[in-house]
């Protein structure tokens, strides 16, 4: 099928698929005059790349792990692709653990803007100076 049935099917942008093609994720054949042709199992893969996309994990990263689909009888692959899996999963935990605490740097600054704004409302209005 054509890139833009895959599209379709897939809900991924043409411009997506080709990036995807540029990055070695996935391959398609060409016609005589030059338009990509996909095989459903290029469509089973592009749905298996959104989801690592989905994940979190970079183009590099699912270049790495795709060949434990291409080769799944292969221990050592299922190893190398976990270990990765985990690193990943220990790297959104850290970028969890810098949300947080940037989140409660913020929140020191909205109780410090809360006082301020607090003071501000009390405060009496200034008297016009006669000129």
């Amino acid at each position: 099928m054509r890139i833009g049935e895959v599209s379709q099917r897939t809900g991924v942008s043409p411009r997506s698929l080709r990036y995807y093609e540029e990055q070695g994720l996935l391959t398609s054949t060409r016609s005589g005059t030059g338009q990509r042709h996909y095989s459903d199992a290029e469509v089973q893969r592009v749905s298996l790349i959104r989801q690592l996309f989905d994940a979190g994990m970079s183009s590099q990263v699912i270049a790495t792990v795709l060949p434990c689909v291409d080769i799944p009888g292969d221990l050592g692959v299922a190893e190398e692709t976990f270990t990765l899996m985990m690193l990943q999963r220990d790297r959104i935990d850290a970028d969890i653990a810098h949300l947080i605490e940037t989140r409660n740097a913020l929140d020191v600054l909205i109780k410090a803007n809360s006082r301020h704004r607090a003071t501000l409302s009390t405060a009496p209005e200034p008297v016009a100076q006669p000129t």
